[in-house]
């Protein structure tokens, strides 16, 4: 069936995000599987991505561990060193869908002044023909609500979307809603799904 539009994920598929990676460079391995055996702070982070504010969830969550208080705030003065580097071939293909013609849009799990403050980092982020950002939506990734919600925005009939995310719970969810489906490993991986779409020659890639 005909492609009608390709639907991004964007952490950890147009940009990396590794906050673990992050406080090991800042506080050392160790002190960061204390603090993220003590602190859930991906739950935190899941209320800011569901449009909670960004800077009063994490000072809240801060406040109930005292013993972390500075490592949890890092969560949000140093944000965007987590959610970074862009990753170069996955922008490539957003950019040739684009002069190809190809509907693009994204579905985020990310928040409301999070995703403000990433579109001044990153450009790319306002390429795209449409954009779902769950903090603005009020509901996140893997819910069926906010695939349910894309489809009735674009109009476009499940089976015509493809879809890529890191995540398996996520592709899990558009797949039991019949959208196509690819699981992200790499930008070269997500090309070849394309090109064997029909959506990309290897010469738009080139």
């Amino acid at each position: 069936m005909t492609i009608e539009a390709v639907i991004f994920d964007i952490g950890n598929v147009l940009i990396e995000w590794q906050p673990e990676r992050h406080y090991d460079a800042v506080i050392g391995e160790a002190r960061r599987k204390a603090m993220f055996e003590a602190v859930d702070l991906h739950a935190m982070n899941d209320l800011v991505d569901q449009g909670h504010d960004f800077r009063k969830t994490i000072e809240a969550c801060a406040a109930q561990y005292p013993e972390f208080k500075d490592e949890i705030l890092m969560w949000y003065f140093d944000w965007i060193k987590m959610a970074t580097p862009a990753i170069p071939g996955s922008v490539k293909i957003l950019r040739a869908l684009r002069a190809k013609g190809v509907p693009v849009f994204a579905l985020t799990n990310f928040g409301v002044e999070s995703f403000e403050y990433a579109e001044t980092q990153y450009p790319f982020l306002m390429e795209f023909d449409r954009r779902y950002v769950s903090g603005r939506m009020g509901c996140v990734k893997p819910h069926s609500i906010i695939f349910e919600m894309v489809e009735a925005d674009c109009k476009i009939v499940p089976e015509r979307l493809l879809f890529t995310d890191d995540r398996q719970d996520n592709i899990a969810t558009a797949a039991s809603r019949g959208w196509q489906t690819h699981v992200f490993e790499g930008p070269d991986g997500w090309a070849a799904r394309l090109i064997s779409e029909g959506l990309l020659t290897a010469e738009d890639l080139a």
